[in-house]
Protein backbone atom coordinates (compact mmCIF):
# COMPACT_ATOMS: atom_id res chain seq x y z
CA UNK A 1 0.00 0.00 0.00
CA UNK A 2 1.32 3.49 -0.78
CA UNK A 3 1.74 6.17 1.67
CA UNK A 4 0.01 9.65 1.00
CA UNK A 5 1.07 12.93 2.56
CA UNK A 6 -0.23 16.83 2.52
CA UNK A 7 2.44 19.07 0.43
CA UNK A 8 0.93 21.99 -0.29
CA UNK A 9 -2.11 24.06 1.78
CA UNK A 10 -4.33 26.85 0.92
CA UNK A 11 -7.36 28.95 2.50
CA UNK A 12 -9.50 31.65 2.15
CA UNK A 13 -11.51 32.16 5.21
CA UNK A 14 -13.32 34.45 7.54
CA UNK A 15 -10.35 35.13 9.77
CA UNK A 16 -7.99 35.89 7.20
CA UNK A 17 -7.29 35.30 3.10
CA UNK A 18 -4.30 32.61 3.31
CA UNK A 19 -2.75 30.04 5.70
CA UNK A 20 -0.56 32.01 7.66
CA UNK A 21 -3.50 34.40 8.77
CA UNK A 22 -6.15 31.85 8.85
CA UNK A 23 -3.73 30.01 11.43
CA UNK A 24 -2.40 32.45 13.35
CA UNK A 25 -6.24 33.70 13.90
CA UNK A 26 -7.59 30.63 15.07
CA UNK A 27 -4.85 30.15 17.37
CA UNK A 28 -5.21 33.40 19.26
CA UNK A 29 -9.35 32.81 19.17
CA UNK A 30 -10.08 35.70 16.82
CA UNK A 31 -13.77 35.76 15.99
CA UNK A 32 -14.47 36.16 12.48
CA UNK A 33 -18.24 36.50 12.60
CA UNK A 34 -19.58 40.48 12.68
CA UNK A 35 -23.12 42.08 11.24
CA UNK A 36 -23.51 40.94 7.69
CA UNK A 37 -22.34 43.47 4.50
CA UNK A 38 -23.05 41.93 1.49
CA UNK A 39 -26.94 42.74 1.54
CA UNK A 40 -29.02 44.45 3.30
CA UNK A 41 -30.55 42.75 6.12
CA UNK A 42 -33.31 44.92 7.53
CA UNK A 43 -35.81 42.53 6.94
CA UNK A 44 -34.17 39.44 8.03
CA UNK A 45 -34.22 37.64 11.19
CA UNK A 46 -30.49 37.05 10.88
CA UNK A 47 -27.68 39.77 10.85
CA UNK A 48 -24.78 38.06 11.15
CA UNK A 49 -22.11 35.95 8.89
CA UNK A 50 -18.39 34.71 8.97
CA UNK A 51 -18.04 36.48 5.81
CA UNK A 52 -14.63 36.83 3.89
CA UNK A 53 -13.16 40.17 4.44
CA UNK A 54 -11.25 42.33 2.01
CA UNK A 55 -11.31 40.10 -0.87
CA UNK A 56 -10.51 41.34 -3.85
CA UNK A 57 -10.22 38.39 -6.87
CA UNK A 58 -7.99 41.08 -9.19
CA UNK A 59 -5.32 40.34 -6.59
CA UNK A 60 -4.76 36.97 -7.89
CA UNK A 61 -6.46 36.89 -11.60
CA UNK A 62 -7.17 39.28 -14.05
CA UNK A 63 -10.38 41.37 -13.78
CA UNK A 64 -12.15 39.20 -16.87
CA UNK A 65 -11.14 36.36 -15.39
CA UNK A 66 -12.88 37.24 -12.36
CA UNK A 67 -16.25 38.30 -14.03
CA UNK A 68 -16.71 34.72 -15.66
CA UNK A 69 -16.57 33.14 -11.96
CA UNK A 70 -18.76 32.82 -9.26
CA UNK A 71 -17.65 33.97 -5.87
CA UNK A 72 -17.10 30.26 -4.74
CA UNK A 73 -15.13 29.61 -7.88
CA UNK A 74 -12.80 32.37 -7.10
CA UNK A 75 -12.11 31.60 -3.92
CA UNK A 76 -11.69 28.09 -5.00
CA UNK A 77 -9.09 29.11 -7.53
CA UNK A 78 -7.14 31.35 -4.69
CA UNK A 79 -7.02 28.62 -2.18
CA UNK A 80 -5.58 26.33 -4.69
CA UNK A 81 -3.27 28.33 -6.01
CA UNK A 82 -1.86 29.40 -2.61
CA UNK A 83 -1.64 25.15 -2.12
CA UNK A 84 0.08 24.78 -5.29
CA UNK A 85 1.99 27.39 -5.15
CA UNK A 86 3.13 25.87 -1.27
CA UNK A 87 3.34 22.53 -2.94
CA UNK A 88 5.99 23.35 -5.68
CA UNK A 89 4.33 20.64 -7.60
CA UNK A 90 3.67 22.48 -10.58
CA UNK A 91 6.30 21.83 -13.34
CA UNK A 92 7.28 18.57 -11.32
CA UNK A 93 4.55 15.96 -12.24
CA UNK A 94 2.95 15.11 -15.59
CA UNK A 95 -0.56 16.20 -16.27
CA UNK A 96 -1.73 12.75 -16.18
CA UNK A 97 -0.79 12.17 -12.83
CA UNK A 98 -2.90 15.21 -11.23
CA UNK A 99 -6.26 14.60 -10.08
CA UNK A 100 -8.44 17.14 -8.74
CA UNK A 101 -10.96 16.53 -6.09
CA UNK A 102 -12.72 19.57 -5.55
CA UNK A 103 -16.68 20.53 -4.33
CA UNK A 104 -19.16 22.64 -2.88
CA UNK A 105 -22.35 22.42 -1.19
CA UNK A 106 -24.54 24.36 -2.99
CA UNK A 107 -22.88 25.91 -5.90
CA UNK A 108 -22.89 29.39 -7.29
CA UNK A 109 -25.78 31.04 -5.08
CA UNK A 110 -25.11 34.09 -5.71
CA UNK A 111 -24.64 34.09 -9.75
CA UNK A 112 -28.37 31.87 -9.64
CA UNK A 113 -29.58 34.70 -7.63
CA UNK A 114 -28.65 37.64 -9.38
CA UNK A 115 -29.74 35.95 -12.98
CA UNK A 116 -32.91 34.92 -11.67
CA UNK A 117 -33.25 38.68 -11.11
CA UNK A 118 -32.67 39.76 -14.38
CA UNK A 119 -34.73 36.81 -15.78
CA UNK A 120 -37.78 38.37 -13.90
CA UNK A 121 -37.02 42.52 -14.75
CA UNK A 122 -35.05 41.96 -18.01
CA UNK A 123 -36.45 38.87 -19.79
CA UNK A 124 -34.80 35.39 -20.73
CA UNK A 125 -32.61 37.37 -23.93
CA UNK A 126 -30.65 39.30 -21.14
CA UNK A 127 -29.44 36.12 -19.14
CA UNK A 128 -26.16 35.51 -19.40
CA UNK A 129 -24.42 32.81 -21.59
CA UNK A 130 -22.16 32.67 -18.74
CA UNK A 131 -24.89 31.72 -16.29
CA UNK A 132 -24.52 27.57 -16.24
CA UNK A 133 -20.86 27.78 -16.84
CA UNK A 134 -20.52 29.94 -13.32
CA UNK A 135 -23.12 28.28 -11.04
CA UNK A 136 -22.89 24.23 -12.09
CA UNK A 137 -21.49 22.55 -8.73
CA UNK A 138 -18.41 20.84 -10.64
CA UNK A 139 -17.23 24.36 -12.16
CA UNK A 140 -14.78 24.66 -9.05
CA UNK A 141 -13.15 21.55 -9.61
CA UNK A 142 -12.90 21.90 -13.58
CA UNK A 143 -11.54 24.99 -13.51
CA UNK A 144 -8.75 24.12 -10.95
CA UNK A 145 -7.98 21.26 -13.40
CA UNK A 146 -7.98 23.49 -16.50
CA UNK A 147 -5.83 26.26 -15.16
CA UNK A 148 -3.18 23.26 -14.08
CA UNK A 149 -3.62 21.24 -16.95
CA UNK A 150 -4.75 18.22 -14.57
CA UNK A 151 -5.81 15.45 -16.87
CA UNK A 152 -6.02 12.62 -14.24
CA UNK A 153 -9.83 12.57 -12.38
CA UNK A 154 -11.45 15.53 -12.13
CA UNK A 155 -14.15 14.89 -9.47
CA UNK A 156 -16.93 17.24 -7.99
CA UNK A 157 -17.92 16.43 -4.64
CA UNK A 158 -21.19 17.23 -3.14
CA UNK A 159 -22.05 15.80 0.00
CA UNK A 160 -23.17 19.29 2.10
CA UNK A 161 -21.33 20.18 4.96
CA UNK A 162 -19.23 17.12 4.77
CA UNK A 163 -17.99 18.03 1.16
CA UNK A 164 -14.76 19.33 1.90
CA UNK A 165 -13.73 16.59 3.80
CA UNK A 166 -15.25 14.21 1.45
CA UNK A 167 -13.37 15.03 -1.35
CA UNK A 168 -10.07 14.97 0.49
CA UNK A 169 -10.62 11.67 1.76
CA UNK A 170 -11.70 10.62 -1.90
CA UNK A 171 -9.02 11.98 -3.08
CA UNK A 172 -6.34 10.18 -0.10
CA UNK A 173 -7.94 6.52 -1.49
CA UNK A 174 -6.70 7.77 -5.21
CA UNK A 175 -3.82 8.40 -4.47
CA UNK A 176 -3.70 5.48 -1.96
CA UNK A 177 -4.74 2.78 -4.46
CA UNK A 178 -2.88 3.85 -7.27
CA UNK A 179 -5.10 5.60 -9.43
CA UNK A 180 -3.55 8.84 -9.32
CA UNK A 181 -0.17 10.17 -8.33
CA UNK A 182 -1.06 13.79 -6.14
CA UNK A 183 -4.57 15.52 -6.28
CA UNK A 184 -5.81 19.17 -5.50
CA UNK A 185 -8.76 18.36 -3.32
CA UNK A 186 -11.24 20.67 -1.21
CA UNK A 187 -14.45 22.74 -1.08
CA UNK A 188 -15.65 26.67 -1.45
CA UNK A 189 -18.52 27.98 -0.66
CA UNK A 190 -20.21 31.26 -0.89
CA UNK A 191 -23.92 31.59 0.19
CA UNK A 192 -23.88 34.22 1.89
CA UNK A 193 -26.86 36.18 -0.06
CA UNK A 194 -30.68 36.63 1.25
CA UNK A 195 -32.15 33.18 -0.18
CA UNK A 196 -29.75 30.96 1.17
CA UNK A 197 -30.12 32.66 4.70
CA UNK A 198 -33.62 32.60 4.61
CA UNK A 199 -33.43 29.24 3.79
CA UNK A 200 -31.01 28.19 6.27
CA UNK A 201 -32.88 30.65 8.51
CA UNK A 202 -36.90 28.59 7.85
CA UNK A 203 -34.97 25.12 8.44
CA UNK A 204 -34.14 26.69 11.78
CA UNK A 205 -30.48 25.88 11.48
CA UNK A 206 -29.56 29.22 12.25
CA UNK A 207 -28.35 31.33 15.53
CA UNK A 208 -30.46 34.70 15.47
CA UNK A 209 -28.20 36.38 17.83
CA UNK A 210 -26.95 39.70 16.85
CA UNK A 211 -23.61 39.45 19.39
CA UNK A 212 -20.97 38.04 17.51
CA UNK A 213 -19.77 36.03 20.55
CA UNK A 214 -22.78 35.22 21.49
CA UNK A 215 -23.64 33.41 17.95
CA UNK A 216 -21.68 30.52 17.12
CA UNK A 217 -21.65 28.60 20.21
CA UNK A 218 -20.67 24.87 19.83
CA UNK A 219 -20.59 22.44 22.71
CA UNK A 220 -22.51 25.51 24.49
CA UNK A 221 -25.16 24.92 26.49
CA UNK A 222 -26.57 28.54 25.06
CA UNK A 223 -26.17 27.10 21.45
CA UNK A 224 -29.41 28.10 18.87
CA UNK A 225 -28.28 27.42 15.55
CA UNK A 226 -25.46 28.18 13.36
CA UNK A 227 -23.79 30.79 11.80
CA UNK A 228 -23.50 31.33 7.80
CA UNK A 229 -19.82 31.52 6.91
CA UNK A 230 -17.70 31.51 3.82
CA UNK A 231 -14.65 30.54 1.84
CA UNK A 232 -12.72 27.58 0.86
CA UNK A 233 -9.77 25.21 1.69
CA UNK A 234 -7.50 23.08 -1.04
CA UNK A 235 -4.90 20.09 0.48
CA UNK A 236 -2.52 19.32 -1.88
CA UNK A 237 -1.93 15.32 -1.76
CA UNK A 238 0.92 13.25 -3.25
CA UNK A 239 2.27 10.00 -3.03
CA UNK A 240 4.81 9.99 -0.57
CA UNK A 241 8.04 8.54 -2.34
CA UNK A 242 7.49 10.97 -5.48
CA UNK A 243 7.50 13.64 -2.54
CA UNK A 244 10.57 12.64 -1.05
CA UNK A 245 12.21 11.80 -4.69
CA UNK A 246 11.43 15.90 -5.32
CA UNK A 247 12.66 17.04 -1.76
CA UNK A 248 8.96 18.58 -0.73
CA UNK A 249 7.96 19.95 1.81
CA UNK A 250 6.06 17.27 3.69
CA UNK A 251 3.25 18.76 6.69
CA UNK A 252 2.01 15.65 7.88
CA UNK A 253 0.83 12.15 6.49
CA UNK A 254 -2.94 11.09 5.89
CA UNK A 255 -3.89 8.02 7.36
CA UNK A 256 -7.28 7.25 7.01
CA UNK A 257 -11.03 7.97 5.93
CA UNK A 258 -13.94 7.19 6.98
CA UNK A 259 -17.09 8.12 4.81
CA UNK A 260 -20.82 6.72 6.34
CA UNK A 261 -24.55 7.75 5.87
CA UNK A 262 -26.70 7.97 8.88
CA UNK A 263 -29.53 6.92 6.21
CA UNK A 264 -32.26 8.45 8.82
CA UNK A 265 -33.47 12.14 7.86
CA UNK A 266 -32.56 14.92 5.29
CA UNK A 267 -31.68 17.25 7.90
CA UNK A 268 -31.19 15.96 11.48
CA UNK A 269 -28.30 13.36 12.24
CA UNK A 270 -29.18 9.85 13.87
CA UNK A 271 -28.69 10.64 18.16
CA UNK A 272 -27.41 7.00 18.74
CA UNK A 273 -24.55 8.02 16.26
CA UNK A 274 -24.20 4.39 15.22
CA UNK A 275 -22.88 5.67 11.50
CA UNK A 276 -21.31 8.66 12.28
CA UNK A 277 -19.20 6.93 14.92
CA UNK A 278 -18.25 4.39 12.20
CA UNK A 279 -16.72 7.27 10.14
CA UNK A 280 -14.86 8.37 13.01
CA UNK A 281 -13.84 4.41 13.94
CA UNK A 282 -12.78 3.95 9.96
CA UNK A 283 -10.38 6.76 9.95
CA UNK A 284 -8.73 5.69 13.13
CA UNK A 285 -7.39 2.93 11.22
CA UNK A 286 -3.89 4.45 10.67
CA UNK A 287 -3.76 5.32 14.28
CA UNK A 288 -2.56 2.79 16.02
CA UNK A 289 -0.17 3.03 18.70
CA UNK A 290 -1.19 6.79 18.98
CA UNK A 291 -2.86 7.86 22.63
CA UNK A 292 -5.97 8.90 23.18
CA UNK A 293 -4.17 12.21 24.34
CA UNK A 294 -2.36 12.90 21.59
CA UNK A 295 -4.65 12.90 19.15
CA UNK A 296 -7.07 16.80 18.35
CA UNK A 297 -10.06 16.41 16.30
CA UNK A 298 -11.41 19.45 14.83
CA UNK A 299 -15.24 18.79 15.72
CA UNK A 300 -17.90 19.86 13.10
CA UNK A 301 -19.28 21.18 15.99
CA UNK A 302 -21.82 23.44 14.42
CA UNK A 303 -23.74 24.83 17.46
CA UNK A 304 -27.18 23.26 16.87
CA UNK A 305 -28.78 21.47 19.78
CA UNK A 306 -28.53 17.50 18.01
CA UNK A 307 -25.27 18.04 15.86
CA UNK A 308 -23.02 18.92 19.04
CA UNK A 309 -24.95 16.00 21.12
CA UNK A 310 -24.58 13.78 18.43
CA UNK A 311 -20.62 14.28 17.85
CA UNK A 312 -20.05 13.92 20.96
CA UNK A 313 -22.20 10.18 21.34
CA UNK A 314 -20.34 9.52 17.77
CA UNK A 315 -16.62 10.15 19.39
CA UNK A 316 -17.62 8.35 22.38
CA UNK A 317 -19.06 5.51 20.20
CA UNK A 318 -15.05 5.38 18.43
CA UNK A 319 -13.28 6.13 21.24
CA UNK A 320 -14.99 4.52 24.11
CA UNK A 321 -16.28 6.43 27.45
CA UNK A 322 -12.95 6.13 28.89
CA UNK A 323 -10.44 7.28 25.86
CA UNK A 324 -13.01 9.52 24.58
CA UNK A 325 -12.25 12.41 27.66
CA UNK A 326 -8.68 12.32 26.66
CA UNK A 327 -9.34 13.07 24.12
CA UNK A 328 -8.93 16.96 22.56
CA UNK A 329 -11.53 18.06 20.91
CA UNK A 330 -12.83 22.08 19.75
CA UNK A 331 -14.62 23.40 17.24
CA UNK A 332 -12.97 26.17 14.95
CA UNK A 333 -16.84 26.96 13.51
CA UNK A 334 -16.99 29.24 16.67
CA UNK A 335 -14.33 31.83 14.87
CA UNK A 336 -15.38 31.37 10.81
CA UNK A 337 -18.44 30.02 11.23
CA UNK A 338 -20.22 27.47 9.30
CA UNK A 339 -18.29 27.71 5.97
CA UNK A 340 -20.91 25.00 4.44
CA UNK A 341 -19.04 22.82 1.28
CA UNK A 342 -15.92 24.57 2.22
CA UNK A 343 -15.46 24.04 6.64
CA UNK A 344 -14.16 20.03 6.21
CA UNK A 345 -11.56 21.39 3.97
CA UNK A 346 -10.50 24.78 6.03
CA UNK A 347 -10.67 22.49 9.14
CA UNK A 348 -8.77 19.55 7.72
CA UNK A 349 -5.81 22.18 7.48
CA UNK A 350 -6.62 23.26 11.03
CA UNK A 351 -5.74 19.68 12.17
CA UNK A 352 -2.84 19.65 9.82
CA UNK A 353 -1.10 22.16 11.43
CA UNK A 354 -2.28 21.35 14.78
CA UNK A 355 -0.29 18.06 14.21
CA UNK A 356 2.80 20.24 12.63
CA UNK A 357 3.06 22.72 15.65
CA UNK A 358 1.77 20.66 18.64
CA UNK A 359 -1.22 22.95 19.36
CA UNK A 360 -4.90 22.66 19.72
CA UNK A 361 -6.69 25.86 18.51
CA UNK A 362 -9.99 26.80 21.06
CA UNK A 363 -13.72 26.74 20.65
CA UNK A 364 -14.39 30.51 21.96
CA UNK A 365 -17.26 31.46 23.96
CA UNK A 366 -17.50 28.35 25.44
CA UNK A 367 -18.98 29.30 28.87
CA UNK A 368 -21.94 27.09 29.92
CA UNK A 369 -21.16 23.60 29.86
CA UNK A 370 -24.31 20.87 28.73
CA UNK A 371 -23.99 17.83 30.36
CA UNK A 372 -24.74 16.17 26.90
CA UNK A 373 -21.62 17.79 25.46
CA UNK A 374 -19.01 16.69 28.65
CA UNK A 375 -15.94 15.88 26.34
CA UNK A 376 -12.76 18.57 26.52
CA UNK A 377 -13.42 20.92 24.01
CA UNK A 378 -10.37 23.25 24.64
CA UNK A 379 -13.00 26.06 25.72
CA UNK A 380 -11.38 30.01 24.74
CA UNK A 381 -7.63 29.31 24.98
CA UNK A 382 -5.38 26.94 22.37
CA UNK A 383 -3.30 24.33 24.45
CA UNK A 384 -0.16 23.84 24.00
CA UNK A 385 0.98 19.85 23.83
CA UNK A 386 2.04 16.74 21.96
CA UNK A 387 -0.09 16.08 19.04
CA UNK A 388 0.94 12.92 17.50
CA UNK A 389 -2.46 12.62 15.19
CA UNK A 390 -5.39 14.98 14.20
CA UNK A 391 -8.97 13.95 13.13
CA UNK A 392 -11.26 16.42 11.21
CA UNK A 393 -15.06 15.09 11.35
CA UNK A 394 -18.05 16.28 9.01
CA UNK A 395 -21.55 15.92 9.10
CA UNK A 396 -24.47 17.09 6.56
CA UNK A 397 -27.59 17.26 5.43
CA UNK A 398 -28.94 13.97 3.92
CA UNK A 399 -26.77 12.19 7.08
CA UNK A 400 -23.58 12.41 5.47
CA UNK A 401 -20.66 11.82 7.35
CA UNK A 402 -16.95 11.75 6.79
CA UNK A 403 -13.48 11.89 8.79
CA UNK A 404 -9.90 12.21 7.82
CA UNK A 405 -7.23 11.12 9.60
CA UNK A 406 -3.30 12.81 9.91
CA UNK A 407 -0.32 12.32 11.82
CA UNK A 408 3.03 13.24 11.91
CA UNK A 409 5.80 11.83 9.65
CA UNK A 410 7.80 9.47 10.74
CA UNK A 411 10.07 7.42 8.46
Amino acid sequence: MRRVVVTGIGAVTPVGNNVPEFWEAIKNGKNGIAPITRFDVSESKYKLAAEVKEFDPTKYMDKLTAKKLDRFVQFAMVAAGEAMTDSQLEGNIEKEDLAVYFGSGIGGFETLCESYDVLREKGPRRVSPLFIPKIINNIAAGNIAIHYQAQNACVAVSTACATGTTAIGEGYRAVLHGYTTAAICGGSEAAIVPLAVAGFGSCMALNASEDPNAASLPFDKRRAGFVMGEGAGAVILEEYEHAKARGAKIYAEIVGYGSTCDAHHVTAPAEEAIASGKAIENAMAGLEGVKPEEIYINAHGTGTALNDKTETRAIKNAFGEADAKKVHISSTKSMTGHMLGAAGAVEAIAAILAVQEDVIPPTINLKEADPACDLDYTPNTAVKTTVEAAMSTSLGFGGHNACVAFRKMRG
